[in-house]
């Protein structure tokens, strides 16, 4: 085991899904008393905002189309900031270990010797089909879910999803980065027998201004969602719990200030 000899520590942080009242009480404490952060893309401003001046910041997001910060540039950024700083902050979109590369950051910082912790974060996942008043699961529609990436662009070392695999594996799916290649997607899941009449949501710019849903059979949902001009950050939802949604019981999304999406 690495010998942990430095004094700074690493906190990989969950910024939640962009309503900042959804920050948990321990990742307010550390962003109002970081040394230095490092950002994603999708973090509002007025999180940002929480950190001291003099804390030493970079942005390190990631953007469809936009140059791109390597993570091996990210990695070598934060085991440098822990080497020189008591408290750094690693804040990311969500939840850290949800499709966030935590679990790479987190190894490679203890393989310099780098103190880390993870705060967990409310996932978009789960708040922004909530914020549109759908449960992810239901009693009466759907007792499993599955939480997948749509986004297999970004690095070709990661494995392909079979989504015919998926297709019938669970009652429900819940799709992060899933809108550019929705088409595939559909047609994959219909034709791993997923009827091709089963309810989709999307929900674009969940808990944050902008926020709207759009509801349509999984054999439309992509034509759908190009009629409507529905753009990136979308969470997509599959199953019967999208029947379930109930929007009188939806929070207010958050008037905040959120960065170009990806």
């Amino acid at each position: 085991m690495t010998d942990l000899t430095n004094t700074g520590t690493v906190y990989l942080v969950g910024a939640g899904p962009g309503d900042p009242d959804l920050l948990t009480v321990k990742a307010h404490r550390l962003l109002r008393c970081c040394d230095a952060l490092v950002y994603d893309s999708l973090v509002p401003r007025e999180v940002l905002e929480l950190v001291p001046e003099t804390c030493e910041r970079h942005f390190v997001g990631k953007r469809r189309g936009h140059h791109s910060v390597p993570q091996p540039s990210t990695n070598s950024v934060l085991v440098a900031l822990g080497q020189r700083h008591q408290t750094v902050v690693r804040l990311k979109g969500g939840d850290p270990f949800l499709f966030g590369r935590g679990g790479e950051e987190a190894a490679h910082l203890v393989s310099h010797g780098i103190a880390v912790e993870v705060v967990p974060g409310v996932t978009s996942g789960i708040a922004a089909p909530a914020y549109a008043g759908i449960p992810v699961t239901h009693r009466r529609a759907g007792s499993s879910v599955t939480f997948v990436t749509g986004h297999e662009e970004i690095d070709k070392r990661r494995p392909s999803v079979n989504w015919r695999a998926l297709a019938t594996a669970s009652d429900g799916l819940v799709i992060y980065m899933g809108l550019h290649n929705l088409p595939r997607i559909a047609e994959e899941l219909i034709a791993g027998g997923l009827d091709g009449e089963t309810p989709v949501a999307v929900v674009q710019q969940g808990t944050v201004v902008g926020q709207r849903c759009l509801k349509a059979p999984l054999r439309q949902v992509a034509e759908a969602t190009r009629t409507e001009n529905f753009a990136s950050p979308s969470i997509v939802v599959v199953g019967d719990v999208v029947n379930q949604q109930v929007a009188a019981c939806a929070p207010e999304p958050a008037a905040v200030t959120m960065p170009i999406p990806f």
